[in-house]
């Protein structure tokens, strides 16, 4: 069995022995005091300790106690601390982070207990040169103590963590496979967890699905940091109140977040949109599609395929595609294979490949021109330019392609083209 640290009396004189025992002994007569006195300093130095109520107080208290018995005793008699000597530590650890408190509350509360201890020591030895020598040689001892109870302890307050982010992880994903089944929990913890996220029955959702493409820090696109990263940053709180359903499954991040009142689709679009970049300035690139909304929960496995078939509408390079964005027009051009962009007559793929190396002048001179329903002196003015430009961009358009942009054929032709070209990722923007 694996020993703790050895605390007994070290080679000493008869004199400096006698006098180590007094001290220990000294301290021992006021020790329900400095237990009270360490609790004190505690509620002092340690916010979280200073908001508890008595009853934590009185359970700290006697924690601080225990300690302060098990190291004089260990001082005194000579002996080892041994794993199982430190049981009610361990007991402690966990109702601590069960309560919430934070680890680095829970070894701050060490550190006080150890000073306070320390000092009650320095003040039974006294000021003779014995004394001193004396209160010395237990200094490395009680420090062995601490490092290996406040170790003992914390790895049982992070086995309880993991424990709970395991369960936690395990009830999201629970809850999500059971969604995308259509269904919402009518009963039991999970329909407590689906409450919790504001997810009904009949609640308006969406489905986000975020994949990485690339990791500019590691390289390693398998890494479970990705997913992890993504759904921590999708948790933040966004434009509305309330938490978000975020399971990292199958090396993908997916988010049902509930349109609640006083919401629209475009706040849930830009919120991921930001995440999206704010991961990609920290070199974590994403893919996310985000899908329609789907009307309860029986609409969620439709939503979650829409999601994923957004992300074939992204490029490689990672971005944001949202389909509540996209007109019909839109997301058939996007979705147009290699044969449509064959369809395109060779005069236009010609004219609006050279148009974006010269700046899309064209370009925009079209899409502004059918936003004005064919108004040409609202498309000029909209673009800042005479008409007589716009009308001699027109005529250029013409010229070189056979299409008369006044025609609503030849408007859509070219519309069309341009909306392919875009989709391609030889221009435009894809988000």
């Amino acid at each position: 069995m694996s020993r703790g640290p050895a605390l007994g009396t070290p080679a000493l004189s008869d004199p400096l022995s006698r006098e180590r025992h007094r001290i220990l002994h000294a301290v021992q007569d006021r020790l329900e005091d400095v237990a009270k006195t360490a609790v004190a300093v505690m509620r002092t130095e340690i916010p979280s300790y200073a908001l508890q109520d008595e009853r934590f107080i009185d359970d700290v208290r006697d924690q601080v106690l225990t300690h302060y018995r098990m190291q004089l005793a260990a001082l005194a008699g000579g002996r080892d601390i041994a794993p199982e000597d430190l049981v009610f530590s361990r007991g402690a650890a966990m109702r601590r982070a069960r309560a919430g408190f934070a680890l680095e509350d829970w070894i701050s509360a060490f550190r006080v207990g150890r000073q306070v201890l320390w000092d009650v020591l320095l003040d039974c030895a006294g000021t003779s040169a014995e004394a001193q020598q004396a209160a010395l040689s237990l200094v490395t001892p009680l420090m062995r103590y601490v490092d290996f109870a406040s170790t003992h302890a914390a790895q049982a307050y992070v086995e309880y963590q993991q424990h709970v982010v395991a369960d936690a992880d395990r009830e999201r994903r629970d809850l999500l496979d059971q969604l995308l089944a259509g269904a919402a929990p009518a009963r039991g913890p999970l329909f407590a967890a689906a409450q919790a996220y504001g997810i009904g029955p009949h609640s308006p959702m969406m489905a986000v699905v975020a994949v990485c493409v690339d990791d500019t820090r590691t390289g390693d696109l398998t890494s479970a940091e990705h997913g992890y990263a993504t759904s921590a940053s999708i948790g933040i709180a966004g434009p509305w109140a309330g938490r978000t359903l975020v399971v990292v499954r199958h090396g993908e991040v997916v988010a049902v977040p509930v349109v609640r009142t006083g919401m629209d689709v475009e706040d849930i679009c830009s919120h991921f949109e930001a995440v999206q970049r704010r991961l990609a300035r920290e070199g974590t690139m994403l893919s996310m599609g985000i899908s329609t909304v789907a009307e309860g929960a029986g609409g969620l496995p439709r939503a979650y395929e829409e999601a994923r078939a957004a992300l074939d509408l992204v490029p490689g390079e990672g971005g944001v595609a949202a389909l509540p964005r996209l007109s019909p027009f839109d997301y058939l051009a996007l979705r147009a294979d290699d044969l449509a962009r064959q369809l395109v007559d060779p005069r236009v793929r010609a004219l609006l490949e050279d148009d974006r190396r010269r700046g899309d002048t064209l370009a925009a001179t079209v899409r502004a021109f059918a936003e004005a329903d064919l108004n040409l002196r609202l498309a000029a003015d909209r673009l800042r330019i005479h008409h007589n430009t716009a009308h001699y961009r027109l005529r250029r358009i013409e010229e070189r392609t056979g299409r008369n942009p006044r025609r609503i054929a030849d408007l859509l032709e070219l519309l069309v083209a341009l909306a392919i070209r875009d989709g391609a990722g030889e221009g435009g923007d894809h988000q």
